[in-house]
């Protein structure tokens, strides 16, 4: 029973750890995300690591970003991941690195957390840069989240309040009546 349980620990820890075996800089397309949340995640060998989520957002969208560090420990060590920064880039080409990216928002916290909001957006090629150090024995895990809401365009606030005003001029008609 017990050389059952550690034999599954082992695995699992050989998992997460093969998960782990890429260092230096990674980069994760996530193609085409919609309004609501989309979830991604990443890992690192032990050490400092660049890590580079592409996608692409939707036109007039607020937009929030996080990351926080998932602390683990298994009897083989430990994962944990401490940031230093989270960085927002414009993407217009859609080639990450090149002469056409431009930084639009810059991360705030730092440790085991960082967040950063940004918008109302055009749309387009974006990417995130998530920079940290891998502080555990075996690496690091961390989770993240981006967080699109739409956000009204001007013409549609003028009808709001054109069927407000429509409304109105009703119900004062009705009262004369």
């Amino acid at each position: 029973m017990k050389l059952t349980r550690l034999l599954k620990r082992s695995a699992v820890a050989l998992a997460v750890a093969g998960a782990c075996s890429g260092a230096g800089a990674t980069t994760t397309d996530l193609g085409a995300i919609t309004f609501g949340a989309t979830a991604f995640n990443g890992s690192a060998s032990p050490g400092l690591f660049t890590d580079v989520f592409k996608f692409l957002a939707p036109a007039n969208g607020g937009s929030a970003y996080s990351v926080v560090d998932f602390p683990l420990t298994i009897p083989f060590g430990t994962f944990g991941t401490s940031f230093s920064s989270l960085k927002l880039w414009s993407n217009p080409n859609g080639t990450v690195g090149d002469f056409d990216d431009v930084q639009v928002a810059t991360g705030t916290g730092g440790g085991s957390s960082m967040n950063l909001s940004f918008g109302p957006s055009v749309g387009g090629n974006y990417y995130l840069e998530v920079k940290g150090t891998a502080t555990g024995s075996l690496g690091g895990l961390y989770s993240g989240a981006i967080s699109l809401s739409p956000i009204p365009e001007p013409g549609t606030y003028g009808l709001f309040l054109a069927g407000l005003g429509l409304i109105g001029t009703i119900v004062t008609r009705r009262r004369r009546v």
